[in-house]
């Protein structure tokens, strides 16, 4: 029955979520006080009747509910309670359905916390939000039912693919959701925007902490993301340009350069037709990822169903929003003609030229990803793009950003001049020029990868510190410091997260110049040398797990003479699904990770054995994670959290009921 009233309640979502499209653009158009004010308990109940289909899902997942299809597809009984949980998303039904959830979560945000917004506005940002939803409703409802019932129950289920049984991937998709669907918002308001005929600074102000909310999730989702196959794919990388990731990436980078663009529009009134072309393709770029992920055209390890017709009617979905945004777009083009006027040398320049830098780099990542895919349905030849394209298309265009980054926070809005912003760097500089030296003097290779990295780190992380240090002003260091303690926390959240970016940079750079890679076959008893450790293999013993039976390693690490600790690496079989996993071994320190993979035994005796020296491997994620404490900074900022009062809210006309 539980089932039947969740499935129930999508159908009434629905419902809600047409009324919600509709009546409020009305009554925006109209001027109708009470039509526009529907909006916003509307959307609150979008919301409840879709947490608690959600809800029902989990708890059908939790108590072995194998009369659901989708539980018996993708649940066990043996399977431990967190990753039955987090089969409720490991699945396209699941995830569907999680994706809705979100959507509604935001809109029903924007209804709770819009209040400053202009009526008007807030209902046409709240009817637009709402035909997403009738669109993904629909999707859900008619093509991807979570609550489909098997006629007889079997006793147990298939299990979930093994790759998706790790805490990791217990936040790994609802923080990329969160991201993904929280640029929704971003694209609501441009539309709104765009049927209003009015973009100002107050546009600027009230669009940026849902583009930097959503912007914070996406960046801890990508990380999280990054992070799991780094530890659970057994194969060392921490990104391989997988599709998939590549998905996630590009709103990334979009979104980005709509956080940097907001700002000019609400500064200085200017870039406002740029802002609005961001924030239709930063979410028409999330719609690209859920179409990837769910469509089959493209393989990856990440992928959620391989249904070609579910996924000509998400590149519909996408067709239509992106579509018809972009032709309201080219209509309303009069309506956004930027008021600010700056000089070459001028903090908006610095930003045009960051904008132009993300896009670029994102059109890089684009093609790259879906070349593939045109080759052969235009060509019928079978085209592999990986790793090394990437790298060398789009590495520049970071180091370009990289240089300008520090450069461009620093000068004045409208006309600037270099000579404050070189005293404030040039100290900086010669310390990133010196570090970069000596790294190349020291490090065993030639390779110049290194000593770039460690320049672009200092002196991203340096640009961040100088241009704190600059607002404090020219006073006595006491003054200053206290004027620190005062600053903004958007200010403080801004070089927080760009120092997270140069740590990132370095950490990426260092990583990937510096390893240490040893395969071998060894014996039971064998050691050896890698870096400055010895490695030694002491017993590999088959035990059994919950729902797996384990290939488990006993390797002893040394320093000398002296041993230090024994890594544990797994080669796991799930007999349910039939499938084996790779569980790497990692040591993790401040400075370094030693990191150890188990193989197959081979036919002449032995095992296959993976040794790596990772150095720097967890600042890569330690910059990801102080980019998203930025965003956290700023997001509490309230100047971000109060509507800005630079435009008087245009009064909706009482129209009397007949």
């Amino acid at each position: 029955m539980l089932n039947e009233l969740a499935h129930f309640a999508l159908i009434l979502a629905l419902g809600v979520a047409i009324v919600q499209m509709v009546v409020p653009l009305i009554g925006a158009q109209k001027g109708n006080i009470a039509w526009m004010r529907l909006a916003e308990p509307a959307a609150t109940v979008q919301f409840l009747l879709t947490g608690f289909a959600f809800a029902a899902l989990t708890w059908a997942f939790v108590v072995s509910d194998f009369s659901l299809q989708l539980v018996f597809m993708n649940s066990h009984t043996d399977k431990p309670l967190i990753y039955k949980i987090t089969g409720v998303w490991g699945n396209h039904e699941g995830s569907m359905l999680l994706w809705v959830l979100i959507l509604t979560l935001f809109g029903a945000c924007a209804g709770w916390f819009g209040g400053n917004l202009p009526m008007r506005l807030r209902a046409r940002v709240l009817a637009v939000q709402s035909s997403i939803c009738v669109a993904f409703l629909a999707f859900l409802i008619f093509t991807s039912n979570p609550f489909l019932r098997l006629d007889v129950p079997p006793l147990n289920g298939r299990d979930l693919n093994p790759l998706l049984q790790d805490p990791g991937l217990a936040f790994h998709p609802p923080f990329l959701y969160l991201g993904y669907v929280g640029l929704s918002m971003a694209f609501s308001f441009a539309v709104a925007a765009l049927i209003e005929g009015r973009v100002d600074a107050a546009w600027g102000r009230w669009v940026r902490p849902w583009t930097l909310a959503a912007w914070m999730f996406l960046t801890v989702g990508i990380a999280l993301g990054s992070w799991w196959a780094y530890y659970e794919l057994g194969w060392g990388g921490f990104w391989f340009w997988d599709p998939v990731e590549n998905a996630s990436f590009m709103p990334w980078l979009i979104a980005t350069a709509l956080l940097h663009s907001a700002i000019v529009v609400e500064k200085r009134e200017a870039l406002k037709s740029w802002t609005i072309l961001l924030a239709i393709l930063a979410f028409g770029f999330s719609l690209l990822g859920a179409f990837i992920v769910r469509s089959g055209v493209l393989t990856s390890v990440h992928a959620f169903a391989v249904d070609p017709e579910r996924g000509v009617l998400l590149l519909m979905i996408m067709g239509f929003f992106v579509g018809g945004s972009l032709t309201l777009y080219a209509f309303r083009a009069s309506a956004m003609q930027s008021k600010g006027v700056f000089s070459t040398v001028s903090r908006e320049s610095a930003l045009v030229l960051n904008n132009i830098l993300l896009a670029v780099s994102c059109f890089v990542v684009f093609i790259g990803t879906l070349w593939p895919l045109v080759t052969e349905m235009l060509f019928d030849r079978t085209l592999s793009v990986g790793p090394p394209f990437f790298d060398a298309a789009f590495t520049p265009f970071m180091v370009a950003l990289a240089i300008v980054l520090p450069l461009g926070s620093m000068l004045a809005w409208k006309r600037a001049t270099f000579g404050r912003m070189t005293r404030a760097m040039g100290g900086w500089l010669m310390l990133a020029v010196a570090l970069a030296a000596l790294a190349y003097a020291v490090q065993s290779g030639n390779s110049a990868l290194g000593p770039i990295g460690v320049a672009l780190g200092v002196w991203v992380v340096g640009g961040a510190l100088a241009d704190l240090w600059l607002r404090a002003g020219r006073d006595d260091l006491r003054t200053r410091l206290r004027r620190l303690r005062h600053l903004p926390r958007a200010d403080w959240g801004k070089s927080v997260a760009h120092m997270g970016m140069g740590v990132t940079i370095f950490a990426i750079a260092a990583m990937l110049a510096w390893e240490v890679e040893d395969i071998r076959i060894a014996d039971i008893g064998d050691r050896w040398e890698v870096g400055q450790f010895g490695v030694q293999l002491d017993a590999v013993n088959q035990l059994q797990g919950p729902n797996y039976v384990t290939t488990m390693a006993d390797m002893s690490i040394w320093r000398g003479d002296r041993e230090l600790y024994t890594l544990q690496p797994e080669k796991r079989f799930y007999p349910v699904a039939n499938m084996p996993t790779t569980e790497a071994a990692i040591s993790n320190g401040f400075l370094r990770d030693v990191y150890v993979v188990i193989g197959d035994p081979q036919v002449q005796g032995g095992w296959a054995v993976r040794t790596y020296l990772k150095p720097f491997a967890n600042w890569i994620w330690g910059g990801c994670i102080l980019m998203a404490l930025g965003g956290c900074l700023s997001l509490s900022d309230r100047r971000l959290r109060v509507g800005a009062a630079s435009t008087k809210p245009v009064r909706a006309t009482p129209v009397p009921a007949e």
